[in-house]
């Protein structure tokens, strides 16, 4: 039984949510506090700078998120 206990794949690293939370830039955060969904640090960040670079806008950034909340709502409801 030993071979189940060791892997030959790097650790993957897990990392503290409140870290990656706080990282986040004040308006994101503002916006998760709010969110009706649980939304992931990581998924915010994400969402977050990828509108940054497309836009440079901190508006366009939190509209983005609010998008990306409203589809998955709707995709939630339409599924129950």
């Amino acid at each position: 039984m030993k071979r189940n206990l060791s892997t030959c794949l790097p650790a993957r690293r897990r990392e503290n949510p409140m870290a990656a939370h706080d990282r986040l830039p004040a308006p994101a955060r503002a916006w998760v506090a709010q969110a009706v969904l649980p939304w992931s640090a990581a998924s915010v960040a994400r969402i977050w700078a990828k509108a940054m670079a497309e836009t440079g806008c901190e508006r366009s950034a939190l509209a983005r998120l609010m998008a990306a909340e409203a589809k998955t709502l709707a995709r939630e409801a339409a599924r129950g």
